[in-house]
């Protein structure tokens, strides 16, 4: 029987023969290997297959098949995960230096229920082009994520115990709804931020098309967790924040 895995990274893919490589090498370099890696895979038309399995990392667990969209494909990789922990990456994402996940994973053995930090964003060279908007708090809890996606998705690592499946209702902002729910389920004083960058997001260059749609169901998801009143002050703030950035 082979030993349970701490960690339990988990990459949705379709159609990624462009961005994969990045990731699996990401992977591959890391000091810490006592690590799944579970790539769910949409049925992808191109090499993404291909790549991924002659990559050949031993810890690689591939399964390709239609889905409902990228939340019904991150919920099938928590089915399959193993670890005491997960921990989701992108295609084309990268950890930001070869030791970042030996640094979560010093954590995970102390039993910290979330662990995270921050993140910069990279163009396809991975070239810094920003840092992200929104910096890790230093205490994480729930009333802090009322201030909005305060850590980046790819960077926030959570017991497996304390994650829930993803809401199917909503297609652009489940991951924000999910991180509210990890939070409310840990202890703030259990939480550890590792104060350092740890997350490379590739910057794909996609359009806003979805701005709207997301903005609505962010709005629906934080009335349901924290009331209409601070939800609506909120929205002011983050209004204000998106036109002082020039992305409204």
């Amino acid at each position: 029987m082979n030993k349970e895995k701490l960690i339990s990274i988990i990459t949705v893919t379709y159609n990624a023969e462009n961005t994969i490589s990045k990731t699996l090498s990401s992977l591959k370099a890391q000091s810490y290997q006592d690590f799944e890696h579970i790539v769910i895979d949409g049925n992808s038309s191109d090499s993404t297959l291909k790549i991924v399995n002659e990559f050949g990392l031993p810890q690689t667990i591939l399964r390709s098949e239609p889905d409902k969209g990228l939340y019904d494909a991150m919920n099938k990789g928590l089915k399959l995960a193993s670890g005491k922990y997960v921990l989701f990456l992108n295609s084309g994402d990268v950890f930001h230096s070869f030791n970042t996940l030996e640094h979560y994973a010093k954590e995970a053995l102390k039993g910290k229920d979330i662990i995270y930090g921050d993140t910069i964003i990279v163009n396809e060279k991975g070239e810094k082009i920003a840092d992200r908007h929104l910096s890790a708090p230093e205490v994480l809890n729930k009333k802090t994520f009322s201030e909005g996606m305060l850590v980046c998705h790819q960077a926030f690592m959570a017991k497996k115990e304390l994650s829930p499946f993803y809401d199917l209702r909503y297609k652009f902002s489940a991951d924000y709804d999910w991180s509210v729910k990890c939070i409310g389920n840990s202890q703030s004083d259990n939480c550890e931020n590792l104060h350092e960058v740890t997350i490379d997001y590739l910057n794909e260059g996609i359009t806003d098309k979805n701005k709207w749609r997301s903005l609505r169901e962010r709005f629906s998801i934080m009335k349901r967790h924290y009331g209409l009143p601070l939800t609506a002050i909120r929205h002011l703030t983050f209004i204000f924040r998106a036109l002082k950035r020039g992305k409204l």
